[in-house]
C-alpha cells in the first residue's frame, strides 16, 4: 500500500444484506472494497486483488472461512485477516486465532467497532510477517510471556498467575495499544457462554497489575480506559 492510496479491504461473504451494507460504510471509511462471496474465490482474490486486510466469514458455500484461512498460512500468506463469526462459538474462534487469524468479530456486530478493528490491525500488522496472535514468544521491556509454555517471566524471574490471569495477559498482549472492551475481553477469554460478569474481569486486571507490579495511575502495562475497558500499552516484540 502506497502513501497515497487507500487500503485495500477484501470482503468475503455470501450474505448479500450483509455485503451490501458493509461495502458502502467501508468505502465512505476511506478504504477500497472488493466483495466475493465464498472461500475459494478468496484465495483468488488475495493473489490478485492483493488485499492489505482480508474480513472472512466463517460460514460459506465450497470453501469455509477457517479452511480459506489455513490455506493462506500454509502458503505463508499473512495477509491480516478478521473473521465473521458466531456467538457461542467460543473454541473455533479460540483455534482460529491460533491457526493464524488476526481477529474475529461476532455477527451481528457495530460497522463502526469493525472499522476500529480493521484499523488497528492495519497500525501494527508487518507485510508478510505473522501477527503477534500467533507468535510463540514475546516480550515488552523486562515481561516475557512463553505462549508454548504458558509460562509468564518479569525481570528474567517467573511470575505465578492463575490459568485464567495467564490467558488474559497473552490475549492483551498480542493486541498492544488496543482498547479492549470488558466485554470483548469475556468473550475472547472466557466465552460467552461462561456464566460470569465483567466485574471478573477486573479482579482478574488486579491480579496482573499486583504480579507485575503496575501502577493503574501510573502504568507501565495496562492502562485503564475510564467507561470503555483496558489497553495493554508498551511496545512489544516477538522474541526466541
Amino acid at each position: 500500500m502506497s502513501m497515497n492510496s487507500k487500503p485495500k479491504l477484501l470482503l468475503v461473504d455470501d450474505e448479500t444484506a450483509i455485503t451490501d451494507r458493509l461495502t458502502p460504510f467501508l468505502s465512505r471509511a476511506g478504504f477500497e472494497v472488493k466483495v466475493v462471496s465464498d472461500g475459494e474465490a478468496a484465495l483468488r482474490e488475495t493473489v490478485s486483488f492483493s488485499p492489505d486486510l482480508i474480513i472472512l466469514d466463517v460460514l460459506m458455500p465450497k470453501l469455509d472461512g477457517r479452511e480459506a484461512l489455513r490455506q493462506l498460512r500454509q502458503k505463508g500468506d499473512w495477509t491480516p485477516v478478521i473473521l465473521l463469526t458466531q456467538v457461542g462459538e467460543s473454541a473455533e474462534r479460540a483455534m482460529a486465532l491460533m491457526e493464524g487469524a488476526d481477529d474475529y468479530i461476532n455477527k451481528p456486530f457495530d460497522s463502526q467497532e469493525l472499522v476500529a478493528r480493521i484499523k488497528s490491525i492495519l497500525r501494527r500488522a508487518t507485510p508478510g510477517q505473522p501477527p503477534l496472535s500467533v507468535a510463540e514468544r514475546v516480550r515488552c521491556d523486562e515481561l516475557v510471556v512463553d505462549r508454548t509454555k504458558r509460562r509468564a517471566y518479569l525481570n528474567s524471574e517467573e511470575i505465578v498467575l492463575s490459568p485464567k490471569a495467564m490467558s488474559l495477559l497473552e490475549y492483551m498482549i498480542t493486541r498492544p495499544d488496543e482498547l479492549l472492551s470488558r466485554e470483548r475481553i469475556l468473550d475472547a477469554v472466557w466465552g460467552w457462554d461462561y456464566p460470569i460478569g465483567t466485574r471478573t474481569i477486573d479482579t482478574r486486571i488486579a491480579e496482573l497489575r499486583r504480579v507485575l507490579g503496575d501502577d493503574p495511575g501510573d502504568p507501565r502495562y495496562i492502562e485503564t480506559v475510564p467507561g470503555q475497558g483496558y489497553r495493554f500499552i508498551g511496545k512489544v516484540e516477538k522474541t526466541a
